[in-house]
């Protein structure tokens, strides 16, 4: 299966659910050493920076993010 196919499963999950495996997710990093942590940071930000770039994402702001974010755990 690959990565794209893994993230559409698991976004098919229930907000719990996804939640539970965001947080494992997040402790298998633990053990990753600053070096590491920093490359993929460095990754995650160009990433980014390039959908920014080419139009697949566009800037919103935080306020409007935060409310949706709000209105979906009610």
């Amino acid at each position: 299966m690959s990565g794209k196919d893994l993230r559409a499963e698991a976004l098919k999950l229930r907000p719990k659910a996804r939640a539970k495996l965001a947080r494992e997710l997040l402790v298998s990093l633990d053990g990753l050493s600053s070096s590491d942590l920093e490359r993929l940071w460095i990754e995650e930000a160009l990433r980014r920076d390039e959908e920014l770039d080419s139009g697949k994402a566009r800037l919103r702001p935080a306020a409007d993010v935060l409310k949706r974010a709000q209105a979906r755990l009610v």
